[in-house]
């Protein structure tokens, strides 16, 4: 039986219901917004963009955005979210020469995006390398806490000791950021960005740092 319109109606509606609520954790929290800079008319490097909906914001205030993900089919769904976009599909740590020559004013990353990086050092090189000078990192991510307890904080693995090489330690990330060349100009720690989670509060769910590339 052929699709009729209004099969394809019923089933576009059924697809965003479901993935409603994923999409609502891939915008940027209000916390990011409070640290973003002033974006208008200024180039940036989104990196790991998924399905595009922090990209839209990002263009919504006026940045003009490169946006990378290795997924062809997330960059399809970005690309009609966001069409005013440069999108390359790329594996963030091999990015292609042509956005590693320091034209960029904000490298912008974020939403559980470290558990893929495989090494730091290579990822944060291609951020440097992509920045102008005075160019700044904005990365935004679960705490490293958050992947050693539970939600109601209670410890299922050694913080120190840990068995998954992608857990990464603050520690590890912000060492990595400082050993690409970048300066960091802010680290801050939050009980979580999205309301509604039952989470123990007194635990560090995610974080944010800022980082400056010299002049």
């Amino acid at each position: 039986m052929e699709p009729t319109d209004q099969n394809r109606r019923a089933w576009d509606e059924i697809h965003r219901s479901r993935t409603r609520a994923a999409s609502e954790q891939l915008l940027i929290p209000k916390q990011i917004f409070d640290l973003l800079p002033d974006v208008e008319g200024k180039h940036v490097l989104h990196l790991q963009c998924a399905t595009g909906e922090a990209t839209a914001q990002l263009v919504e205030r006026g940045a003009l955005v490169t946006a990378v993900d290795v997924s062809a089919e997330e960059i399809e769904i970005a690309r009609e979210r966001a069409p005013d976009v440069a999108y390359y599909q790329a594996d963030v740590h091999e990015l292609p020469l042509e956005l590693h020559r320091g034209r960029f004013d904000l490298v912008f990353t974020g939403g559980d995006v470290l558990v893929s990086i495989r090494d730091l050092g290579q990822w944060l090189a291609g951020i440097a390398a992509a920045l102008k000078p005075k160019g700044t990192l904005l990365l935004y991510d679960s705490h490293p806490v958050t992947e050693r307890v539970d939600p109601l904080g209670h410890w299922r693995d050694n913080y120190f000791e840990s068995t998954d090489e992608r857990a990464w330690r603050l520690e590890e990330v912000v060492n990595a950021v400082i050993g690409s060349g970048l300066r960091v100009t802010r680290l801050s720690e939050y009980q979580t960005f999205y309301r509604g989670l039952q989470r123990d509060r007194r635990v560090p769910w995610d974080f944010a740092l800022l980082g400056r590339k010299p002049e």
